[in-house]
């Protein structure tokens, strides 16, 4: 069971992995410049290179088809070729090894777009397969993570070539392909996930706060350390790395404290004590109440007779299919016309006939718009300021608070796993006084 919990969490810092290095539309603006010079392409044409790079997330369902006949781990690699393809042909075109007419350029970066949405869709399925209980948490901590992939790729570029912008194309074209390497390991040794218990829940939660401290401090890292020389860049890539690798740790912390708790104290049990701490009446009642893990309370009525304060509650299962049953704090929302929690599948029919959707829709389009536009005419402003030697910094600065805007997107998460928390421990409190009275 351990061996088991101790996988997702590899898991899920593979996923961060993937997305950390895989958010590659985001450097457009560094090899924008010397891709319009090579070309001898207008401002607008440009514009249209950068429109495909975008597009190619449009095509992002096939994705989905793709994951119907293939496994997931053959849909990552098919993600990685792709990238390889669309960013090394366009790399290849800058250096002059290779002349290639407009369209095929347009073809390939909607071609390396199309894979960034394929990397997102394995990340996505890995979640949600891997944490039933607390999905949203998972999805919100790797995806923030995709935003900070042009910060990261600065480094290496640095290191590698700092007079050069076209490394950033290689770049592109390489590092998926090695993260999606040292990746396949944790995703073929997936193991069953098993319903958590009520601590279990609580604790992968805790895990989860842990998770985005770290990350906050890894974008902190991110924003204000750099450095121009290629020696100093090294050693700030390799620091870069190692806050990559330490939440491999933090999980095997916590589970082995738990363990060495349980250990300890079973040894210590005191058997055949004179002192009863606690009512043997009370201490069953509540062994009850936490055994029912899947019930959900539904009507609390509270009144005051004549004989004395008197409780009446009403308990409705919920019983899952396929022995996945949701928990309480993350519970499907039963009312009329909703659509169920986050994870769950719904036909495409369903879904263009809700006003939620389109408003989600709207607002993507709209909003995310913005910022693309922004992003990929970071390098043309830059230069028309005269300001070129800066790009690499407008970059930075650009993901790092891309990512931490996406890392706060799991704020409204936490304050309902609190207000849910703090409810089931009111009602535990109701149902021991309960108790008292009877």
């Amino acid at each position: 069971m351990a061996e088991n919990e101790s996988r997702k969490w590899i898991i899920l810092v593979a996923t961060i992995w993937i997305q950390a290095f895989t958010g590659t539309n985001f450097d457009f603006s560094a090899y924008s410049s010397e891709l319009k010079a090579v070309l001898g392409i207008s401002q607008v044409q440009l514009n249209y290179l950068a429109t495909a790079s975008d597009l190619g997330k449009a095509l992002g369902w096939s994705s989905g088809l793709a994951l119907m006949y293939m496994p997931l781990w053959s849909v990552m690699f098919v993600a990685a070729f792709m990238g390889l393809v669309g960013y090394g042909m366009q790399w290849l075109v800058i250096l002059d090894l290779l002349s290639l007419p407009y369209f095929v350029v347009f073809f390939l970066c909607l071609l390396a777009g199309c894979s960034i949405t394929w990397f997102n869709t394995v990340c996505f399925v890995l979640c949600i397969k891997n944490f039933p209980s607390n999905r949203p948490l998972a999805l919100a901590l790797t995806v923030s993570f995709n935003g900070v992939s042009a910060a990261l790729y600065n480094l290496p570029a640095i290191s590698l070539n700092p007079s050069s912008t076209h490394i950033y194309l290689l770049l592109n074209a390489f590092i998926p392909l090695i993260t999606s390497i040292a990746s396949l390991v944790p995703i073929l040794r997936q193991s069953p996930v098993n319903p958590l218990p009520s601590n279990g829940i609580k604790q992968e939660q805790l895990i989860f706060v842990v998770l985005n401290f770290l990350a906050l401090i890894t974008g902190m890292y991110l924003l204000f350390v750099h450095s121009p020389d290629s020696s100093t860049a090294r050693v700030i890539f390799a620091g870069a790395i190692l806050l990559l690798v330490l939440p491999l740790g933090i999980p095997g912390i916590i589970y082995a404290r738990d363990w060495f708790q349980h250990k300890l104290f079973s040894s210590f049990a005191l058997q055949g004590s004179g002192f009863l701490l606690v009512d043997a009446d009370d201490l069953d009642f509540h062994k009850e109440f936490l055994s029912r893990e899947n019930s959900q309370i539904n009507v609390t009525s509270y009144a005051v007779n004549g004989d004395g304060p008197t409780l009446t509650l009403s308990l409705t299962r919920i019983i899952g299919t396929g022995g996945d049953s949701e928990q309480a704090c993350c519970g499907k929302i039963i009312e009329k016309d909703q659509l169920f929690m986050l994870g769950e599948e719904h036909k495409a029919g369903m879904l263009v006939k809700r006003l939620d959707f389109w408003l989600y829709y709207l607002a993507y389009f709209c909003g995310g718009t913005i910022g693309l536009v922004y992003s990929n005419n970071l390098g043309q402003i830059a230069q028309s300021l005269g300001h070129s030697s800066m790009t690499s910094t407008l970059i930075t600065l650009y993901s790092s608070f891309s990512f931490f805007g996406r890392l706060l997107s799991a704020a409204p998460d936490f304050i309902r796993l609190l207000a849910s928390n703090c409810i089931s421990s009111n009602t535990n409190s109701i149902l021991l006084g309960s108790s008292k009275w009877k």
